[in-house]
């Protein structure tokens, strides 16, 4: 099992836009193969900063989610980018356990 810790600095002003796109794409993650967690938040002290925590079953599972073409009505990876005042930053984790993973999902 493997996680990402995704920080998105929207352009100013457009945090709120940002983190609705991403919730369309988090809706759109719905039921794919390895997704366990797509979580959305907006920085509480710089709104135009986005998190997103992702923990998928494999990197396998992560990189065909990415490489597929979005679901009808989704945006694609360039509506978000294009959203974006500087690229992402990401941070790879190893999933180690704990609250929010189904108990017979856990590493």
């Amino acid at each position: 099992m493997i996680g990402r810790l995704m920080t998105m600095t929207a352009l100013p002003g457009r945090g709120g836009e940002l983190a609705a796109l991403l919730l369309r794409v988090a809706e759109g993650l719905r039921g794919c193969a390895g997704c366990e967690i797509y979580l959305i938040g907006q920085d509480a002290a710089d709104p135009d900063t986005v998190r997103v925590t992702e923990v998928w079953r494999a990197e396998a599972d992560a990189r065909a989610a990415l490489a597929a073409p979005p679901p009808a009505g989704a945006p694609a990876p360039a509506d978000v980018l294009a959203l974006l005042s500087a690229p992402p930053h990401r941070t790879d984790l190893t999933v180690l356990g704990g609250v929010g993973l189904p108990a017979g999902d856990q590493p």
